[in-house]
């Protein structure tokens, strides 16, 4: 099976460019994020079209994700148990979606920003890594958690270390976040098959970002044990943010054997 993440900010807009995708790669299962888009509104009819089962959450013309599958869409959770609530009424916000596609338990997954250290927005970004490491740490079946998770791992995973001074993605409490999925049994298997250095997954719009190879590498697989092995390769896609129109993100692509 080849499963495929990619935040695409507003698929809407981005419509032509993920079929064409999905039609090069040979994609099984695509996990998508920042869809924009409520679920009466997502575009369907082209991605049923071209043989896929669409899943999606969302509500508007915020966050948003979504499940695209070829190999099947059982045991639909928009949300998972725990996920904590942000805004004015608190509610459950569009960024988590559990579908399982082929025997593999996907969940699309966009983590909250955080904004900055002392906004209330980072704290809501602990609490809910928290309690999905906690709701993780509880799935026995072989689980992919992928997404945009909005924290650096390491240093290199950003173009300059210095220039992230007292922002978020890259504070110690983020980085303990995610740690703390390898403790209950995950492994970042990107890491795994793509070591390098300086390998990234987005570029801001600003600032000729990309040009300058000024990026993050925030998009990110966590596999379970039951999955880990049989992982067989990772590709992250650089050229997808190049052409007419791109996201500011890219896709990781996953092989899994079996």
């Amino acid at each position: 099976m080849r499963l495929a993440t990619w935040n695409v900010n507003s698929v809407r807009t981005r419509v032509d460019r993920v079929l064409d995708f999905l039609g090069r790669e040979q994609v099984d299962v695509l996990a998508m994020q920042e869809t924009k888009v409520s679920d009466e509104a997502f575009p369907r009819d082209p991605f049923i079209d071209a043989g896929y089962r669409v899943v999606s959450h969302g509500f508007d013309r915020w966050n948003g994700v979504a499940v695209l599958s070829r190999v099947g869409a059982e045991d639909v959770e928009r949300g998972f148990a725990g996920q904590p609530t942000w805004g004015d009424p608190p509610v459950a916000e569009a960024r988590a979606l559990g579908v399982t596609c082929g025997g593999v338990r996907v969940w699309s997954l966009y983590v909250p920003n955080g904004r900055e250290v002392d906004d209330p927005h980072y704290t809501y970004k602990l609490t809910w890594l928290a309690a999905l490491r906690d709701a993780a740490a509880r799935w026995a079946t072989p689980v992919a958690l992928v997404g945009d998770w909005n924290v650096a791992p390491l240093d290199t995973d950003v173009w300059d270390i210095g220039s992230f001074a007292g922002a978020t993605h890259v504070t110690d409490d983020e980085r303990a976040a995610l740690a703390a999925f390898d403790a209950v049994g995950y492994t970042e298997v990107s890491r795994v098959h793509v070591p390098d250095e300086h390998t990234y997954t987005f570029w801001d719009y600003q600032r000729t970002r990309f040009a300058r190879d000024e990026g993050m590498r925030i998009d990110l697989v966590y596999t379970s044990a039951a999955l880990t092995s049989r992982v067989t390769g990772v590709q992250i896609l650089r050229d997808e943010r190049k052409g007419a129109g791109p996201s500011d993100h890219v896709p990781v692509v996953v092989d899994i054997d079996g």
